[in-house]
This record gives C-alpha cells, structure tokens and sequence, in this order.
C-alpha cells in the first residue's frame, strides 16, 4: 500500500535562458492580437539567438509531484505512460534515482513528452510543449492492483475525460482519497459537465484565472466563486494566487496565506506543483480526510505552510524538482512553520 500514487504526465524538458529573450507589456495592442494577458515574451524574428548553458530535467505534473512527495518521506507511486525512446529512458533514469516507484506504460507510436522553456532573466517563462504518449492513456493499460494507494494526486493533462472517469470508479472502489489539479482541456469542458469528477475529489486545486473560467465567475470575487466550487467538489477546494499566495475553502471557512516578501526568482516553473504536492503532503501526514465541513483547522493550515514553503523554495532553482524541500528542510524552517493564516467565515 502506497501513502500516495500520482497519475499524469511525465517530460523531459530543457530549460533555454538568453539576456535577449525580454517582456514585452502593451495590454492594448497583445490583446487584440489574441494575448489575453498583455504581456508577451519576444526576440528578434529571423535572428541568431545566443543562450546560456541548457539545462535539461524532467518536467510533468504528475512526475514534478511524485518527487515532492518522496522528498517528504512518503511511499510514492507514479503512474505514466511515455514513448519507447531514449527521452522515456532518462525520464525513468531520473525518477527512480529520486526513489519514486514508477509504473511506465509505452507507446510504440507515440514520443515521449517533450517541453522547451523559454526562461527570462526575472524566472518569466514561456513553455513550448508536446504532449506525445502522455495523453494516450487507456485505462486497460493501468495495473491498478499495483497502485493501490491511501492517495491518489492526479494532473491529468491530455487524459481524455473517458479514461478519467474510469480512474475515478476504480480508486473510489478502492477507497483512495482522490486530489486533482484539472488540466486547460478540463476546465474548458466547464463546472457542470466536470461535476462527475469534482463530486468524488477530496481536493480540487486551481489557479486563480483557472478558478474564474470554471465557475464564470469575476477573478476578483472570491467568495462567491468558492461558494460555486463548495457546491460542486466533495471535500475542500484550493485556489492559488502566484506571488499573493493562496486560499482555501473547507465549504465553511477560508483559509489564506501570503508569501515571502524576500523571494529570489530563479525559475517559476512547477511552483503550481510545488504547492498543490506540499499541500497534499500536509493533509496526508495529518491524517486529515478533507470531509466536507469536518475539517480540522490545524490540518489545514499545516497544509498551506508545507504547500507555500515548498512552492518559495522550488522557484529558487532552475527546474520544477530542483529546488523541492525534503521534509527535514521544511520541518527546520521556522519562517514557514508560523506563516500567518488567516480565517473568515465563507
């Protein structure tokens, strides 16, 4: 039995940093063009780019997650499926020396996934990705009698929503407590015809922007879009901020936390990760069960610490696994242990 198996994707992925990749911020022209943000990261078209020293790691949702929660002394499974090529190897090569029990599925057609990031001097980054093998998953394909877990953490990228389902009937048999961080093709499906997975997750986890798209409700009326969520999810939902922090809704209070206000940002890939695998860890190693309404406080914001230390300390190094707190590393770290959260009443 495993305290947690997480299901996903796994990348190999090469980090690209140059001094001439710059940020460009015209709200009123890049939005036009299709740049909702209005910020955009640009160089010289047609031109010889010089760049640092590549660095080259391995990436993915459900592979980023399982080190961290290997790092903090769990029994972790990871379940993935990646092409048969020597990408897939140095993936596997990768995650085993971190000590995750990997379960690969192979696809002979398809390539392992693939992401080219592009890294700006302020941790800034544009992702290039390929999804490959990773979103070919059948659920024939999963050993579920090897994975059988306390936890299941799911980042399910381009796991077609079929498939999904299916996962969900056979952990809920399994009595696992299920954790998702819903991917883009997720979320554009929309709150009701995603109701099947959110009413059997103990914890949805969701960006802010993500958060507003679902529900479709304003990004900056937080109540009334965790009132949506509470009616959809089984246990609790997370909502993070980057920079601001995060919140987090047990369907009566609101738990949120900020940040450090000394951050050095080397690299912001995988603090979403960071986060959302130290939260769960939290959860796991206070034995909370995430009932609706039954939540422990304490649980709870122990929860968020682990969650905002590890996301702090992952984007100090370049890579979404480098920089991930050992459980010793957050244990020792006294800033993090007081973080201040606050409570209201939802």
């Amino acid at each position: 039995m495993y305290d947690v198996v997480t299901i996903g994707a796994a990348t190999e992925d090469v980090f690209l940093t140059s001094k001439l990749f710059k940020i460009i911020k015209d709200p009123k022209h890049l939005k036009k063009i299709g740049i909702p943000t209005g910020e955009a990261e640009c160089f010289t078209l047609g031109a010889k780019i010089e760049i640092d020293n590549p660095v080259f790691t391995t990436g993915g949702g459900a592979a980023n997650t399982a080190v961290a929660f290997t790092r903090q002394g769990l029994k972790t499974a990871l379940l993935v499926k990646l092409g048969r090529d020597a990408a897939g190897q140095r993936v596997l090569k990768k995650l085993k020396k971190e000590k995750v029990s990997v379960f690969p599925v192979f696809d002979k057609n398809l390539s392992t996934a693939y992401s080219a990031i592009l890294l700006s001097l302020n941790g800034r980054r544009t992702i290039l990705v390929h999804h490959g093998a990773s979103g070919n998953l059948k659920t024939a394909e999963i050993p579920f009698k090897k994975i059988k877990s306390r936890w299941a953490y799911i980042a399910p990228g381009n796991i077609p929503f079929s498939t999904l389902l299916k996962i969900y009937s056979r952990l809920e048999k399994q009595k696992t407590l299920i954790a998702i961080n819903p991917s883009k093709h997720l979320i554009e499906m929309g709150i009701k015809k995603l109701k099947p997975v959110l009413s059997k997750s103990k914890v949805v986890i969701l960006n802010r922007e993500e958060a507003s798209y679902l529900t479709k409700i304003d990004y900056s009326k937080e109540k009334l879009i965790f009132k949506k969520l509470d009616a959809a999810i089984d246990g609790i939902a997370v909502m993070t901020n980057g920079a601001q922090g995060a919140m987090v809704s047990d369907g009566k209070k609101i738990y949120s936390a900020g940040t450090s206000k000394k951050r050095d940002v080397v690299d912001e890939t995988g603090a979403g990760d960071a986060f959302s695998s130290g939260f769960i860890s939290g959860l796991i190693r206070t034995k909370e069960k995430c009932d609706k309404n039954k939540c422990d406080p304490k649980n709870i914001a122990y929860a968020i610490r682990l969650g905002s230390a590890n996301a702090a300390s992952a984007i100090e190094k370049i890579g979404a696994t480098e920089g991930l707190l050992t459980r010793r590393g957050f244990e020792n770290n006294k800033k993090w242990r007081s973080l201040k959260i606050m409570i209201q009443i939802l």
